[in-house]
């Protein structure tokens, strides 16, 4: 059956038709997102939601979405989005960072000349039948320094054109290299420095705890008189009462502002203040751009739908197609240790540790590390996935480590799992034959080459004669048919192990046979999803 996506806002006609292209079921509502209650009646219906600011994804929207796998965001903010929901129940989210780019780094310096040549106010008094031409003094851009905060993806632009206008740009940014600095032509600085060298101010961070309010009334007495300051970022970023304050003393000589605290803005501290200027969040609001985050987000959920593949996600790691062709068994092996090692372990989970050794070290290992995680803890909770696993283990404080070296045994290859607990640690490795089919080649130290069904049985004992007999008779007397047998030992008298693979599933009955025995330490059924 095809994927079915539900699109509950305004998409272009070329998104949903990429969506029909590839074969998705799509029904495109476009108003439906505006209507909770009946959004919130038909949501089970669907495997992906592609959305834009109108549809709220709440926590209760999400928890009734029994199939859904993936919210994908045309844009760039995720403010209508419960993540924390969507990780819970294993939902990706999705969004397009890059398709408007350049229109909302357009409109911020578009903001920037506004507030700079005081346009709107003086197009509104032209149009009144004035004529001020001396009220509206403005300054050039020329040779004035630009302070941005934040030089990722859309500051970095903004950096680019402003050196274009021949203005100086100082740029704070913890994680700006001074090599990327030097490339966008600017100075990196802290920024205390920007505050007080900056004639223009313009914010290009997401709204964080240690962002919101980064413009405050400490922040505004280190800048210099006559300043301007631009958001076109994220509404919070700025104390708007304080900011208010400092453009009615005179300190700030204007503000431009696309964004605000609370949305939509029916009210603020900045409206009808002298020489500020206010946009209703028009960063993104052009026909290029709205085409192409709608493109983007259709192609990114239809490519994780009917692939794996996951490009933007907020909350699991990204995976290419190309990617996700390669790992793909190596996802079934690390999915298959951690589900070995859950249901192995009865106790608390104070780490888990995995090692990546040869050519899998380079592949994409915090999507392995996912389906690591995600494979210990469906054993408690069947519904667990590569997106909640992560955050369920966070929720329950379990360390997660890995480690990476270089080929060092006589596989390519190989990955091993090792589980810490108040009592003890348990280990498997596996890796990946040529046949592409995954395999355990070690457990609890003792080397195996054990295929993987369905239906296994795992036993431990003192190698002493007679294991394989004995084995075999239980089987035979309980009707269970013996698919393959591998046998690995420590030593010989030492420890050893066996690992049966078998064609349905083993019954309480054999268990209880085994243990009447006396020859087995521990005996446990394994169930894999193969």
């Amino acid at each position: 059956m095809a994927p079915k996506v539900l699109v509950s806002d305004k998409l272009s006609a070329t998104a949903v038709q990429i969506f029909r292209d590839r074969g998705i079921d799509v029904d495109f509502e476009p108003d439906l997102g505006k209507d909770r209650n009946k959004l919130l009646s038909v949501i089970s219906q669907y495997d992906g939601l592609a959305i834009r600011s109108a549809t709220k994804a709440t926590e209760k929207i999400i928890n009734a979405a029994s199939n859904l796998k993936v919210i994908g965001r045309a844009g760039i903010g995720v403010d209508n989005i419960d993540r924390v929901a969507a990780s819970k129940k294993g939902v990706i989210v999705m969004n397009t960072p890059f398709g408007n780019m350049i229109t909302a780094a357009e409109h911020a310096i578009a903001m920037m000349f506004a507030v700079a040549r005081q346009i709107p106010e003086a197009s509104a008094s032209t149009h009144a039948g004035k004529w001020e031409k001396s009220k509206f003094m403005g300054v050039e851009l020329t040779s004035k320094t630009l302070g941005v905060i934040g030089a990722g993806n859309i500051g970095g632009i903004v950096c680019e054109r402003a050196v274009g206008l021949k203005m100086k740009v100082v740029a704070y940014d913890p994680f700006l290299s001074e090599d990327r600095a030097n490339k966008l032509g600017v100075e990196k600085v802290e920024l205390a420095a920007l505050f007080e060298r900056a004639d223009f101010i313009s914010l290009h961070v997401p709204k964080t705890d240690q962002t919101t309010n980064i413009i405050s009334v400490e922040a505004i007495a280190k800048m210099k008189p006559g300043v301007r300051i631009i958001n076109c970022a994220r509404g919070g970023l700025v104390d708007e009462k304080a900011l208010a304050l400092a453009i009615k003393s005179g300190h700030v000589a204007g503000a431009a502002f696309d964004v605000f605290e609370t949305e939509p803005a029916t009210n603020s501290p900045l409206f009808n203040l002298p020489n500020v200027v206010c946009t209703p969040h028009l960063g993104a609001a052009t026909t290029e751009a709205q085409e192409n985050v709608a493109i983007q987000v259709a192609e990114q959920m239809s490519d994780y739908l009917l692939t794996g593949a996951v490009s933007n996600a907020l909350n699991m790691p990204s995976v290419t197609s190309e990617e996700a062709k390669v790992m793909g068994p190596w996802l079934q092996l690390v999915g298959y240790l951690g589900a070995f090692i859950g249901q192995m372990t009865d106790e608390p989970i104070n780490a888990i540790n995995i090692l990546y050794d040869g050519t899998v070290s380079e592949m994409n290992m915090e999507a392995l590390n996912c389906g690591v995680i995600a494979g210990i803890m469906k054993t408690g909770n069947p519904d667990v996935n590569m997106v909640s696993a992560p955050v369920i283990a966070l929720e329950r404080g379990i360390q997660i480590s890995t480690t990476n070296q270089n080929k060092s045994g006589v596989f390519d290859a190989y990955i091993k799992v090792t589980v810490v607990t108040p009592k003890r640690e348990r280990s498997v490795a596996g890796t990946v034959f040529s046949d592409r089919k995954p395999r355990f080649i070690q457990i609890k130290g003792i080397n195996i080459d054990a295929a993987i069904g369905r239906h296994m049985l795992y036993t431990t004992n003192t190698d002493v004669p007679g294991i394989i007999g004995l084995l075999g008779t239980i089987m035979g007397r309980n009707g269970v048919n013996i698919a393959n047998f591998t046998l690995g030992r420590a030593d010989a008298g030492g420890e050893a192990i066996a690992l049966l693979n078998v064609d349905e599933a083993i019954g309480d009955n054999v268990l209880a046979d085994l243990g009447a025995t006396g020859k087995f330490s521990q005996v446990s059924r394994l169930e894999f999803d193969v």
